[in-house]
């Protein structure tokens, strides 16, 4: 029997994330594992007379792929992919895994050649998503893996998701419509900043925002979600940062990443573990050593981290930096096969201020700069 709480997943991710209308091409995208979720969100997508299509990922495929891939194939993209980039209506893509570290030993240069070459394609979505032409949707389904690595069992890792997104609610969507009002004041109160400067353990980090677009998340494009971000003026990012938790990229876990900015771009990167990784990825092509998102986490329904960036960079008191593509729908010009989102945790007395004036402190937007965040059974 389904677990009655994937099937409000579903439905929820249709009518509420996606706003699927009649006659549109979803695709859906998901390992294997994720079998329950992708099923019912067929029959969701079916009910609103959607026009679904499934592309399933099967175990190892992928470290076969990375691990024995010529470099001509390994930049090959299939016309199919650039197509579906450019006409699709809509896109979920499923989180889940068999073995979180199944590429581990696999070059870190050849998983940035493959991303390189997917970089048009990005884009593209990217590009129309910010003009309104797409709707996309990250989402995640409970498995063993995913659990291992948040130190849950199966059963507490399940109850952490979908309380994570308040489908234990009565009422999930009126509570996501609700926070999204609450969201939507941070980025109009942020949208007349000129000046950020963030202040946190050995982390002084200022960034340029005059002109750019604050933007709140509230379940459309991730699920579960809870942030406002923009992408900072791309040549305005100076100073230092370093990053509470390891930042993964594709299984494999960097340490105590810190970044120094100068005009914009990293001058300097260090780690205790996976400094190698971290350098490749900035070295990817001229935008990946870039800032192209900053955000502030702002879901405290989420209080500890479990190693998926879906969860983690939405946990309340966090910011969240992402190296490499920034959203066209901020403003942000930078353009990159990377997107790399890195979590600063701020709720041991990290500081925000904008144009000098501090408007968040030990993890908390001050009251008089925003609404209460707290969640919606707190």
């Amino acid at each position: 029997m389904t677990d009655q709480r994937v099937e409000r997943l579903a439905k929820l991710l249709v009518g509420y994330s996606l706003n699927l209308q009649e006659g549109q091409v979803v695709n859906i995208s998901a390992p294997v594992i994720a079998e329950p979720l992708v099923v019912e969100l067929v029959r969701a997508a079916l009910a609103a007379g959607a026009v679904p299509r499934i592309r399933l990922a099967v175990e190892s495929a992928d470290h076969a792929f990375l691990s024995r891939a010529s470099e001509e194939q390994l930049r090959w993209v299939s016309p199919l992919v650039t197509r579906e980039a450019e006409t699709l209506d809509a896109r979920i893509s499923v989180i889940a895994s068999w073995n979180t570290r199944e590429l581990s030993d696999v070059d870190p240069s050849r998983m940035a050649a493959r991303s390189d070459a997917a970089g048009p394609a990005l884009q593209t979505i990217m590009e129309r998503a910010a003009r309104g032409e797409i709707n996309w949707c990250v989402t995640a389904f409970p498995c063993n893996a995913l659990a291992q690595d948040a130190d849950m069992s199966l059963a507490d890792y399940e109850d952490f998701v979908y309380r994570a997104g308040w489908m234990h609610l009565a009422d999930p969507v009126a509570a996501w419509r609700s926070f999204a009002d609450k969201l939507n004041q941070i980025a109009v109160r942020l949208s007349d900043v000129k000046t950020l400067r963030m202040v946190a353990e050995d982390t002084d980090l200022t960034l340029g925002v005059a002109g750019r677009e604050w933007k709140g998340s509230y379940g459309t494009h991730n699920f579960p979600d809870g942030e406002v971000f923009t992408g900072p003026v791309e040549g305005e990012t100076s100073g230092d940062v370093r990053f509470t938790f390891p930042a993964i990229y594709s299984g494999r876990e960097v340490e105590d990443v810190r970044l120094r900015f100068e005009g914009g771009r990293v001058v300097k990167s260090e780690a205790v573990a996976g400094g190698d990784l971290l350098a490749q990825m900035l070295a990817m092509d001229d935008g990946a050593s870039v800032l192209g998102e900053f955000a502030v986490g702002t879901n405290y329904g989420i209080e500890r981290f479990t190693k998926q960036i879906l969860f983690d960079e939405k946990i309340g008191g966090t910011v969240h930096m992402a190296v490499g593509a920034g959203y066209p729908e901020t403003g942000s010009v930078n353009r990159s096969a990377l997107h790399w989102d890195m979590v600063c945790d701020m709720r041991g007395g990290g500081e925000i201020y904008a144009d000098g004036e501090l408007i968040y402190s030990a993890g908390r937007f001050l009251p008089e700069f925003a609404p209460d965040l707290s969640p919606p059974d707190a």
